[in-house]
Protein backbone atom coordinates (compact mmCIF):
# COMPACT_ATOMS: atom_id res chain seq x y z
CA UNK A 1 0.00 0.00 0.00
CA UNK A 2 1.30 3.43 -0.94
CA UNK A 3 2.11 5.68 1.96
CA UNK A 4 3.06 9.29 2.65
CA UNK A 5 4.56 10.55 5.87
CA UNK A 6 3.96 14.24 6.61
CA UNK A 7 6.59 16.30 8.34
CA UNK A 8 6.24 19.95 9.28
CA UNK A 9 7.16 22.08 6.29
CA UNK A 10 7.94 19.16 3.97
CA UNK A 11 6.46 15.98 2.63
CA UNK A 12 8.66 12.91 3.13
CA UNK A 13 7.76 10.01 0.88
CA UNK A 14 8.27 6.29 1.45
CA UNK A 15 8.34 3.81 -1.51
CA UNK A 16 10.19 2.75 -4.28
CA UNK A 17 -6.35 23.57 -21.99
CA UNK A 18 -9.11 21.56 -20.58
CA UNK A 19 -12.75 21.41 -21.63
CA UNK A 20 -15.48 18.81 -22.16
CA UNK A 21 -13.81 15.62 -23.27
CA UNK A 22 -14.92 13.07 -25.84
CA UNK A 23 -12.97 9.99 -24.68
CA UNK A 24 -12.12 7.06 -26.96
CA UNK A 25 -9.83 9.23 -29.11
CA UNK A 26 -6.34 8.09 -28.12
CA UNK A 27 -4.52 11.00 -26.44
CA UNK A 28 -1.49 12.51 -28.17
CA UNK A 29 1.03 10.53 -26.13
CA UNK A 30 4.78 10.05 -26.77
CA UNK A 31 4.32 6.40 -27.73
CA UNK A 32 1.79 7.30 -30.42
CA UNK A 33 3.77 10.04 -32.16
CA UNK A 34 6.03 9.63 -35.18
CA UNK A 35 9.04 11.41 -33.62
CA UNK A 36 12.20 9.30 -33.46
CA UNK A 37 13.14 8.13 -29.97
CA UNK A 38 16.89 8.55 -29.72
CA UNK A 39 17.37 6.46 -26.57
CA UNK A 40 18.31 7.08 -22.95
CA UNK A 41 22.02 7.44 -23.74
CA UNK A 42 21.26 10.62 -25.66
CA UNK A 43 20.38 12.23 -22.31
CA UNK A 44 22.89 10.47 -20.05
CA UNK A 45 26.13 12.34 -20.74
CA UNK A 46 27.95 13.77 -17.74
CA UNK A 47 27.51 17.30 -19.10
CA UNK A 48 23.82 16.73 -19.81
CA UNK A 49 21.64 14.85 -17.30
CA UNK A 50 24.14 12.20 -16.21
CA UNK A 51 26.14 14.18 -13.64
CA UNK A 52 27.06 12.26 -10.49
CA UNK A 53 25.49 14.96 -8.32
CA UNK A 54 23.40 18.06 -8.76
CA UNK A 55 25.13 21.10 -10.20
CA UNK A 56 25.24 24.30 -8.20
CA UNK A 57 23.72 27.40 -9.81
CA UNK A 58 22.12 25.36 -12.58
CA UNK A 59 18.49 25.83 -13.56
CA UNK A 60 18.10 22.02 -13.56
CA UNK A 61 19.79 19.38 -11.42
CA UNK A 62 21.77 17.74 -14.28
CA UNK A 63 21.78 14.37 -12.42
CA UNK A 64 18.32 13.30 -13.62
CA UNK A 65 19.63 10.18 -15.36
CA UNK A 66 21.34 8.99 -12.17
CA UNK A 67 18.13 9.49 -10.16
CA UNK A 68 16.12 7.59 -12.76
CA UNK A 69 18.59 4.71 -13.17
CA UNK A 70 19.31 4.20 -9.47
CA UNK A 71 16.07 5.11 -7.70
CA UNK A 72 13.15 5.07 -10.13
CA UNK A 73 11.29 1.80 -10.69
CA UNK A 74 10.50 2.89 -14.25
CA UNK A 75 14.12 2.11 -15.14
CA UNK A 76 13.60 -1.50 -14.00
CA UNK A 77 10.28 -2.00 -15.77
CA UNK A 78 11.81 -4.04 -18.59
CA UNK A 79 14.03 -6.23 -16.38
CA UNK A 80 10.93 -7.18 -14.36
CA UNK A 81 9.78 -9.04 -17.46
CA UNK A 82 12.68 -11.47 -16.97
CA UNK A 83 11.75 -12.60 -13.46
CA UNK A 84 9.99 -15.83 -12.51
CA UNK A 85 6.63 -14.14 -11.93
CA UNK A 86 6.65 -12.62 -15.42
CA UNK A 87 7.69 -15.92 -16.95
CA UNK A 88 4.76 -17.59 -15.23
CA UNK A 89 2.32 -14.90 -16.39
CA UNK A 90 3.58 -15.23 -19.98
CA UNK A 91 3.25 -19.02 -19.85
CA UNK A 92 -0.28 -18.75 -18.46
CA UNK A 93 -1.21 -16.43 -21.33
CA UNK A 94 0.34 -18.73 -23.92
CA UNK A 95 3.13 -16.27 -24.77
CA UNK A 96 6.68 -17.45 -25.58
CA UNK A 97 8.03 -14.87 -23.11
CA UNK A 98 7.16 -11.54 -21.56
CA UNK A 99 10.16 -9.49 -22.65
CA UNK A 100 9.28 -9.75 -26.35
CA UNK A 101 5.49 -9.56 -26.15
CA UNK A 102 3.92 -6.23 -27.11
CA UNK A 103 1.16 -6.73 -24.56
CA UNK A 104 3.88 -6.48 -21.88
CA UNK A 105 6.33 -4.13 -23.58
CA UNK A 106 3.69 -1.49 -24.27
CA UNK A 107 3.81 -0.48 -20.61
CA UNK A 108 7.07 -2.01 -19.37
CA UNK A 109 9.20 -0.22 -21.97
CA UNK A 110 9.23 2.62 -24.46
CA UNK A 111 7.75 0.31 -27.08
CA UNK A 112 7.61 2.63 -30.06
CA UNK A 113 7.47 1.22 -33.59
CA UNK A 114 10.80 0.01 -35.01
CA UNK A 115 10.79 2.89 -37.51
CA UNK A 116 10.73 5.35 -34.60
CA UNK A 117 13.81 3.90 -32.85
CA UNK A 118 17.09 5.73 -33.21
CA UNK A 119 20.53 4.18 -33.68
CA UNK A 120 21.33 3.81 -29.96
CA UNK A 121 17.75 3.22 -28.77
CA UNK A 122 17.41 0.13 -26.57
CA UNK A 123 14.09 -1.41 -25.61
CA UNK A 124 15.84 -2.85 -22.53
CA UNK A 125 16.07 0.66 -21.05
CA UNK A 126 12.51 0.20 -19.86
CA UNK A 127 10.36 3.26 -19.31
CA UNK A 128 13.07 5.76 -20.19
CA UNK A 129 13.25 9.49 -20.70
CA UNK A 130 11.40 9.65 -24.00
CA UNK A 131 8.59 7.36 -22.84
CA UNK A 132 7.41 10.33 -20.78
CA UNK A 133 9.09 13.36 -22.33
CA UNK A 134 8.51 12.40 -25.97
CA UNK A 135 10.75 11.35 -28.82
CA UNK A 136 13.69 13.78 -28.85
CA UNK A 137 14.32 13.88 -32.59
CA UNK A 138 13.01 17.44 -33.05
CA UNK A 139 13.60 19.00 -29.63
CA UNK A 140 16.96 17.62 -28.49
CA UNK A 141 19.03 20.06 -30.53
CA UNK A 142 17.07 23.04 -29.25
CA UNK A 143 17.26 21.69 -25.73
CA UNK A 144 21.02 21.08 -25.75
CA UNK A 145 21.83 24.36 -27.47
CA UNK A 146 19.86 26.31 -24.90
CA UNK A 147 18.34 28.50 -27.59
CA UNK A 148 14.74 27.64 -26.79
CA UNK A 149 12.53 27.87 -23.77
CA UNK A 150 10.19 25.18 -22.50
CA UNK A 151 7.32 26.35 -24.71
CA UNK A 152 9.51 26.01 -27.80
CA UNK A 153 10.63 22.55 -26.72
CA UNK A 154 7.00 21.50 -26.30
CA UNK A 155 6.18 22.88 -29.72
CA UNK A 156 9.02 20.71 -31.10
CA UNK A 157 7.59 17.54 -29.57
CA UNK A 158 8.54 17.49 -25.88
CA UNK A 159 5.63 16.20 -23.81
CA UNK A 160 4.44 18.67 -21.10
CA UNK A 161 4.45 16.41 -18.05
CA UNK A 162 4.10 19.42 -15.74
CA UNK A 163 0.52 19.89 -17.01
CA UNK A 164 -1.64 17.75 -14.69
CA UNK A 165 -4.11 16.95 -17.48
CA UNK A 166 -1.37 15.76 -19.83
CA UNK A 167 0.36 13.93 -16.99
CA UNK A 168 -2.84 12.14 -16.03
CA UNK A 169 -3.45 11.06 -19.63
CA UNK A 170 0.12 9.77 -19.90
CA UNK A 171 0.30 7.96 -16.57
CA UNK A 172 -3.15 6.42 -16.85
CA UNK A 173 -2.37 5.07 -20.31
CA UNK A 174 -0.31 2.42 -18.49
CA UNK A 175 -1.54 2.55 -14.90
CA UNK A 176 -5.07 1.87 -16.13
CA UNK A 177 -4.92 1.56 -19.91
CA UNK A 178 -6.36 3.06 -23.06
CA UNK A 179 -7.76 1.76 -26.32
CA UNK A 180 -4.33 0.56 -27.48
CA UNK A 181 -3.10 -1.13 -24.26
CA UNK A 182 -5.13 -2.47 -21.40
CA UNK A 183 -4.56 -4.85 -18.47
CA UNK A 184 -7.55 -7.16 -18.73
CA UNK A 185 -9.04 -9.54 -16.20
CA UNK A 186 -7.43 -12.41 -18.13
CA UNK A 187 -3.99 -10.82 -17.67
CA UNK A 188 -4.67 -10.37 -13.97
CA UNK A 189 -5.94 -13.94 -13.80
CA UNK A 190 -2.61 -15.02 -15.24
CA UNK A 191 -0.89 -13.41 -12.28
CA UNK A 192 -0.46 -9.71 -13.05
CA UNK A 193 -0.71 -7.51 -9.94
CA UNK A 194 -3.86 -5.51 -9.31
CA UNK A 195 -3.80 -2.06 -10.93
CA UNK A 196 -3.96 0.89 -8.56
CA UNK A 197 -3.32 4.57 -9.26
CA UNK A 198 -3.84 8.08 -7.91
CA UNK A 199 -2.09 10.88 -9.77
CA UNK A 200 -0.91 13.14 -6.94
CA UNK A 201 0.27 10.27 -4.74
CA UNK A 202 2.09 8.53 -7.57
CA UNK A 203 3.70 11.82 -8.59
CA UNK A 204 4.91 12.26 -5.02
CA UNK A 205 6.30 8.75 -4.57
CA UNK A 206 8.27 8.84 -7.82
CA UNK A 207 11.85 9.91 -7.00
CA UNK A 208 11.90 13.51 -8.12
CA UNK A 209 14.43 14.49 -10.76
CA UNK A 210 13.48 18.17 -10.59
CA UNK A 211 13.03 20.86 -7.96
CA UNK A 212 10.03 23.17 -7.98
CA UNK A 213 11.79 26.46 -7.28
CA UNK A 214 11.36 30.01 -8.55
CA UNK A 215 13.11 29.21 -11.81
CA UNK A 216 10.89 26.16 -12.38
CA UNK A 217 7.78 28.25 -11.76
CA UNK A 218 8.91 30.78 -14.36
CA UNK A 219 9.29 28.07 -16.99
CA UNK A 220 6.53 25.61 -16.22
CA UNK A 221 3.05 25.20 -14.85
CA UNK A 222 2.84 24.21 -11.18
CA UNK A 223 -0.46 22.65 -10.12
CA UNK A 224 -1.82 22.64 -6.60
CA UNK A 225 -1.70 19.08 -5.20
CA UNK A 226 -5.45 19.01 -4.62
CA UNK A 227 -5.99 20.11 -8.20
CA UNK A 228 -3.67 17.34 -9.41
CA UNK A 229 -5.62 14.77 -7.35
CA UNK A 230 -8.95 16.08 -8.65
CA UNK A 231 -7.91 16.08 -12.31
CA UNK A 232 -6.45 12.59 -11.93
CA UNK A 233 -9.71 11.29 -10.49
CA UNK A 234 -11.77 12.85 -13.29
CA UNK A 235 -9.63 11.40 -16.07
CA UNK A 236 -9.42 8.00 -14.34
CA UNK A 237 -13.23 7.79 -14.26
CA UNK A 238 -13.35 8.94 -17.87
CA UNK A 239 -10.96 6.15 -18.89
CA UNK A 240 -12.98 3.55 -16.99
CA UNK A 241 -16.25 4.59 -18.62
CA UNK A 242 -14.54 4.71 -22.03
CA UNK A 243 -13.42 1.11 -21.54
CA UNK A 244 -16.87 0.06 -20.36
CA UNK A 245 -18.53 1.53 -23.47
CA UNK A 246 -15.86 0.32 -25.92
CA UNK A 247 -17.13 -2.83 -27.69
CA UNK A 248 -13.57 -4.16 -27.90
CA UNK A 249 -12.79 -3.70 -24.20
CA UNK A 250 -16.10 -3.64 -22.39
CA UNK A 251 -16.99 -7.29 -22.97
CA UNK A 252 -15.07 -10.57 -22.87
CA UNK A 253 -17.22 -13.23 -24.45
CA UNK A 254 -20.51 -13.49 -22.59
CA UNK A 255 -19.11 -11.63 -19.58
CA UNK A 256 -18.36 -7.95 -19.07
CA UNK A 257 -14.66 -7.10 -18.78
CA UNK A 258 -14.32 -7.89 -15.10
CA UNK A 259 -11.25 -5.73 -14.52
CA UNK A 260 -13.69 -2.79 -14.57
CA UNK A 261 -15.47 -4.17 -11.52
CA UNK A 262 -14.61 -4.40 -7.83
CA UNK A 263 -12.30 -7.38 -7.32
CA UNK A 264 -13.48 -8.15 -3.80
CA UNK A 265 -17.09 -8.43 -4.90
CA UNK A 266 -15.99 -11.91 -6.03
CA UNK A 267 -12.54 -12.55 -4.54
CA UNK A 268 -13.31 -13.15 -0.89
CA UNK A 269 -13.78 -16.05 1.46
CA UNK A 270 -16.83 -18.20 0.81
CA UNK A 271 -16.95 -19.40 4.40
CA UNK A 272 -16.21 -16.25 6.39
CA UNK A 273 -19.16 -13.81 6.43
CA UNK A 274 -17.73 -10.49 5.26
CA UNK A 275 -20.36 -8.80 3.11
CA UNK A 276 -21.37 -5.31 4.18
CA UNK A 277 -23.88 -3.02 2.54
CA UNK A 278 -22.75 0.18 0.85
CA UNK A 279 -25.78 2.48 1.10
CA UNK A 280 -25.31 4.49 -2.09
CA UNK A 281 -25.09 1.44 -4.36
CA UNK A 282 -28.51 0.06 -3.49
CA UNK A 283 -27.08 -3.43 -4.09
CA UNK A 284 -27.51 -6.54 -2.01
CA UNK A 285 -25.02 -9.37 -1.53
CA UNK A 286 -23.79 -11.52 -4.38
CA UNK A 287 -23.75 -8.75 -7.00
CA UNK A 288 -20.61 -7.86 -8.95
CA UNK A 289 -20.13 -4.12 -8.41
CA UNK A 290 -18.69 -1.67 -10.90
CA UNK A 291 -15.47 -0.22 -9.45
CA UNK A 292 -16.69 3.28 -8.59
CA UNK A 293 -13.75 4.24 -6.35
CA UNK A 294 -12.84 7.25 -8.53
CA UNK A 295 -16.48 8.26 -8.65
CA UNK A 296 -16.62 8.22 -4.85
CA UNK A 297 -13.79 10.74 -4.76
CA UNK A 298 -15.40 12.88 -7.45
CA UNK A 299 -18.67 13.01 -5.53
CA UNK A 300 -16.84 14.58 -2.60
CA UNK A 301 -14.94 16.97 -4.86
CA UNK A 302 -17.94 18.08 -6.89
CA UNK A 303 -20.19 18.40 -3.83
CA UNK A 304 -17.68 20.84 -2.33
CA UNK A 305 -17.83 23.05 -5.44
CA UNK A 306 -21.36 22.51 -6.74
CA UNK A 307 -23.68 20.77 -4.23
CA UNK A 308 -26.51 20.28 -6.73
CA UNK A 309 -24.22 18.59 -9.22
CA UNK A 310 -22.71 16.54 -6.40
CA UNK A 311 -26.17 15.30 -5.44
CA UNK A 312 -26.78 14.38 -9.06
CA UNK A 313 -23.59 12.30 -9.08
CA UNK A 314 -24.74 10.45 -5.95
CA UNK A 315 -28.03 9.61 -7.67
CA UNK A 316 -26.34 8.61 -10.90
CA UNK A 317 -23.98 6.32 -8.98
CA UNK A 318 -26.96 4.46 -7.63
CA UNK A 319 -28.60 4.36 -11.07
CA UNK A 320 -25.42 2.92 -12.58
CA UNK A 321 -25.23 0.15 -9.99
CA UNK A 322 -28.93 -0.64 -10.32
CA UNK A 323 -28.65 -0.77 -14.11
CA UNK A 324 -25.81 -3.29 -13.85
CA UNK A 325 -28.37 -5.81 -12.52
CA UNK A 326 -30.81 -5.18 -15.39
CA UNK A 327 -29.19 -5.40 -18.82
CA UNK A 328 -26.11 -4.40 -20.77
CA UNK A 329 -28.18 -1.78 -22.57
CA UNK A 330 -29.42 -0.23 -19.33
CA UNK A 331 -25.92 -0.31 -17.84
CA UNK A 332 -24.40 1.41 -20.85
CA UNK A 333 -27.18 4.02 -20.93
CA UNK A 334 -26.54 4.84 -17.25
CA UNK A 335 -22.80 5.07 -17.96
CA UNK A 336 -23.42 7.49 -20.85
CA UNK A 337 -25.62 9.66 -18.61
CA UNK A 338 -22.90 9.68 -15.98
CA UNK A 339 -20.25 10.60 -18.53
CA UNK A 340 -22.36 13.50 -19.75
CA UNK A 341 -22.56 14.82 -16.19
CA UNK A 342 -18.84 14.40 -15.54
CA UNK A 343 -17.67 15.59 -18.96
CA UNK A 344 -16.71 19.07 -17.76
CA UNK A 345 -15.02 18.10 -14.49
CA UNK A 346 -11.47 18.48 -15.79
CA UNK A 347 -12.31 22.05 -16.83
CA UNK A 348 -14.02 22.67 -13.49
CA UNK A 349 -11.02 21.50 -11.49
CA UNK A 350 -8.47 23.17 -13.78
CA UNK A 351 -10.20 26.50 -13.32
CA UNK A 352 -10.53 26.34 -9.53
CA UNK A 353 -7.81 27.59 -7.18
CA UNK A 354 -8.00 25.10 -4.33
CA UNK A 355 -7.22 26.79 -1.00
CA UNK A 356 -7.59 26.40 2.74
CA UNK A 357 -11.39 26.45 2.63
CA UNK A 358 -11.29 23.55 0.19
CA UNK A 359 -9.03 21.61 2.56
CA UNK A 360 -11.71 21.80 5.25
CA UNK A 361 -14.55 20.90 2.88
CA UNK A 362 -12.73 17.98 1.30
CA UNK A 363 -11.47 16.47 4.53
CA UNK A 364 -14.93 16.86 6.03
CA UNK A 365 -16.54 15.26 2.98
CA UNK A 366 -14.17 12.31 2.88
CA UNK A 367 -14.55 11.63 6.60
CA UNK A 368 -18.33 11.92 6.38
CA UNK A 369 -18.41 9.36 3.55
CA UNK A 370 -16.31 7.03 5.71
CA UNK A 371 -18.85 7.36 8.52
CA UNK A 372 -21.60 6.39 6.05
CA UNK A 373 -19.71 3.16 5.20
CA UNK A 374 -19.13 4.35 1.62
CA UNK A 375 -15.51 3.17 1.80
CA UNK A 376 -16.27 -0.38 2.89
CA UNK A 377 -14.82 -1.69 -0.40
CA UNK A 378 -11.02 -1.88 -0.44
CA UNK A 379 -10.69 0.11 -3.67
CA UNK A 380 -12.72 2.99 -2.23
CA UNK A 381 -10.84 2.91 1.07
CA UNK A 382 -7.54 2.92 -0.80
CA UNK A 383 -8.52 5.92 -2.92
CA UNK A 384 -9.88 7.75 0.13
CA UNK A 385 -6.66 7.26 2.08
CA UNK A 386 -4.52 8.48 -0.81
CA UNK A 387 -6.95 11.39 -1.27
CA UNK A 388 -6.60 12.46 2.36
CA UNK A 389 -2.84 12.21 1.94
CA UNK A 390 -3.01 14.47 -1.12
CA UNK A 391 -5.20 17.01 0.66
CA UNK A 392 -2.96 17.06 3.73
CA UNK A 393 0.15 17.41 1.59
CA UNK A 394 -1.38 20.48 -0.05
CA UNK A 395 -2.46 21.76 3.37
CA UNK A 396 1.15 21.55 4.55
CA UNK A 397 2.28 23.59 1.57
CA UNK A 398 -0.41 26.15 2.43
CA UNK A 399 1.08 26.53 5.91
CA UNK A 400 -1.51 24.36 7.71
CA UNK A 401 1.26 22.40 9.41
CA UNK A 402 -0.59 21.84 12.70
CA UNK A 403 -3.39 20.05 10.85
CA UNK A 404 -0.93 17.84 8.96
CA UNK A 405 0.91 16.97 12.15
CA UNK A 406 -2.33 16.16 14.01
CA UNK A 407 -3.47 13.95 11.13
CA UNK A 408 -0.18 12.08 10.74
CA UNK A 409 -0.84 9.30 13.27
CA UNK A 410 -4.41 8.44 12.19
CA UNK A 411 -3.39 8.57 8.53
CA UNK A 412 -0.51 6.18 9.23
CA UNK A 413 -3.01 3.85 10.92
CA UNK A 414 -5.33 4.05 7.90
CA UNK A 415 -2.47 3.05 5.61
CA UNK A 416 -1.55 0.23 7.98
CA UNK A 417 -5.14 -1.05 7.89
CA UNK A 418 -4.82 -1.32 4.09
CA UNK A 419 -1.47 -3.12 4.14
CA UNK A 420 -2.86 -6.57 3.31
CA UNK A 421 -5.25 -6.49 0.38
CA UNK A 422 -6.68 -9.95 1.04
CA UNK A 423 -7.06 -9.34 4.78
CA UNK A 424 -7.49 -5.60 5.19
CA UNK A 425 -8.76 -4.16 8.44
CA UNK A 426 -11.94 -2.25 7.62
CA UNK A 427 -12.86 -1.38 11.26
CA UNK A 428 -9.30 -0.16 11.84
CA UNK A 429 -9.38 1.89 8.65
CA UNK A 430 -12.69 3.50 9.50
CA UNK A 431 -11.73 4.39 13.07
CA UNK A 432 -8.45 5.87 11.83
CA UNK A 433 -10.16 8.03 9.21
CA UNK A 434 -12.76 9.24 11.68
CA UNK A 435 -9.94 10.34 14.04
CA UNK A 436 -8.51 12.77 11.49
CA UNK A 437 -9.27 16.36 12.61
CA UNK A 438 -11.21 18.69 10.33
CA UNK A 439 -10.31 22.39 10.56
CA UNK A 440 -13.10 24.91 11.04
Amino acid sequence: MLKRIFVTGTVAVLLLGAGPRDGLATPDLPQNRSDIHLGVTSCAGSTCHGAASAWEKSTVLQNEYVTWSQKDSHSKAYTVLMNDASKRIAANLGLPNAHEADVCLDCHADNVAPAARGRVFQISDGVGCEACHGGAERWLGLHVAGIAGHAENVAAGMYPTEDPVKRAELCLSCHFGDESKFVTHRIMGAGHPRMSFELDTFTAIQPAHYVVDDDYRKRKQVANGIQTWAIGQAIALERRIDALLDPKRGMDGIFPELVLFDCQACHHSLTEPRWQARPSTGLGPGVVRFDDSNLLMLRVLVSSLDPDKGARLVEQTKQLHTASTQSVEAFHAAAKDLKQTTGDLVAMFSGHSFGKTDVSKLLGGLIEEAKKAEFSDYAGAEQATMAIGAVLSAATQMGMTELAEAAKDPLDKAFAALAKYDAWDYPGFRSAIEAIPVPN
